[in-house]
């Protein structure tokens, strides 16, 4: 099994900024994706934020330009800058990683994801 740990959330005023981390651990073979998806209350989970194995980087129109996503190959870890962060960001984030072990397909894995909240 593919472990993720998020980590980063929490409270900011709006204009403010936060850093999501996400380590994937286990007997990881290679990771072919990571990415960050939200959820506000009422919505469906969206795609924030995609980095592929070959290095691209895709971004949903509402975030383009304040968020950054990053990943650490030698850490197995993901992670979203997320700057001039509004109100309408506030979400659970959840990372999610494509990932194969050895001997098996790439199989999809999702974090437990982290309530980050834009607010005065």
């Amino acid at each position: 099994q593919v472990q993720l740990v998020e980590s980063g959330g929490g409270l900011v005023q709006p204009g403010g900024s936060l850093r999501l981390s996400c380590a994937a651990s286990g007997n990881i073979f290679i990771i072919n994706a990571m990415a960050w998806y939200r959820q506000a209350p009422g919505k469906e989970r969206e795609l924030v934020a995609r980095s592929t194995s070959g290095a691209s980087t895709n971004y949903a129109d509402s975030v383009k330009g304040r968020f950054t996503i990053s990943r650490d190959n030698a850490k197995n870890t993901v992670y979203l800058q997320m700057n001039s962060l509004k109100p309408e960001d506030t979400a659970v984030y959840y990372c999610n990683v494509v990932a194969q072990m050895i001997g098996e397909i790439p199989r999809n894995y999702w974090g437990q994801g982290t309530q980050v909240t834009v607010s005065s």
